[in-house]
């Protein structure tokens, strides 16, 4: 079952969360647990004795055994060191890699979020601009019910924006920013069709009204054909970067930053949100669709 944003219920920002210890606790109870003057806070009976010459011989005999078998344990754990260097470092302390950090850095600086409200309904999503004038792509079931549409860029200023035109063919809508679209940047748009399968991609988006959310995923097919809605049976990208309610018309990033998809639908089971599976219309098509309506405004 694919699943979009639904266009007639609103998403209030962020999710619900639940009190994660219902009750009271049930373990044993510790030293720290216990109030003062307790049998646990009294100091240990003095049993100090007398020691005769045979406890200091046997304390002798102890000592030079323990002695021995420091020693040998210090040779053996000194040896599993000297193994340890001599093997690859795993990388526990590796970061980040850069390159992830960077696309994330440059997508957020173009990345909006979309909310649509009018009359009894209202839908929100996501967006992305594509030029010096404004033009920000997102999908057409994001913006098809009709509303005032507001935007919200990184700096978080709400901003007016127009429907300039949609296709429901393609599930592609361009809308326009007028004053104080110069604060957003343009994204850079890439080639799905250079993708590889495996090649790390990031989602960029408002999650559940989250905005400015990145995920990160692997490209897990390049020429999926599925139905997605009113689209019918066309190819996508398919992706196992989280894409939930709100993503829709947010753009799908290579490592470089570039857009290589508008995420778009989801694959779920009875409905119950994001399973790995998520599908983003190839750049190419969505830049084609955004050009044409342009052209025609």
């Amino acid at each position: 079952m694919l699943g979009y944003d639904d266009p007639g219920r609103y998403h209030a920002p962020g999710p619900r969360y639940e009190e994660p210890w219902p009750g009271p606790r049930t373990y044993p109870r510790h030293r720290a647990d216990l109030p003062p003057g307790t049998v646990w806070d009294e100091p240990p009976p003095d049993r100090s004795r007398r020691r005769g010459p045979g406890r200091l011989l046997v304390a002798g005999v102890l000592i030079a055994a323990f002695s021995a078998l420091s020693g040998g344990a210090a040779g053996w754990y000194a040896s599993l060191w000297a193994d340890v260097e001599r093997t690859p470092r795993l990388a526990a302390g590796a970061g980040v890699p850069q390159a992830l950090v960077g696309a994330a850095e440059e997508a957020l600086a173009g990345v909006v979020s979309i909310e649509v409200v009018g009359g009894d309904a209202a839908s929100s999503g996501s967006g992305f601009v594509i030029d010096d004038q404004g033009h920000i792509v997102t999908n057409n079931h994001v913006v098809e019910s009709g509303g005032r549409i507001t935007v919200v860029g990184q700096d978080g200023e709400e901003r007016t924006a127009r429907l300039v035109g949609r296709v429901a063919r393609t599930d592609i809508a361009v809308l326009r920013v007028g004053a104080g679209g110069a604060a957003f940047r343009p994204l850079t748009l890439g080639r799905s069709a250079d993708l590889k399968v495996g090649e790390p991609v990031l989602a960029v988006g408002s999650p559940l009204g989250l905005s400015g959310s990145v995920t990160a995923g692997i490209v897990s097919a390049v020429d999926r054909q599925v139905r997605m809605g009113e689209a019918g049976r066309q190819s996508a990208v398919q992706t196992d970067a989280s894409i939930n309610p709100g993503n829709s018309g947010g753009p799908l990033v290579n490592a470089r930053g570039q857009v290589v998809g508008v995420n778009t639908a989801i694959a779920t089971i009875d409905g119950n949100g994001n399973i790995g599976i998520g599908f983003a219309i190839p750049i190419e098509r969505a830049a084609q669709t955004a050009q044409e309506i342009i052209a025609a405004a």
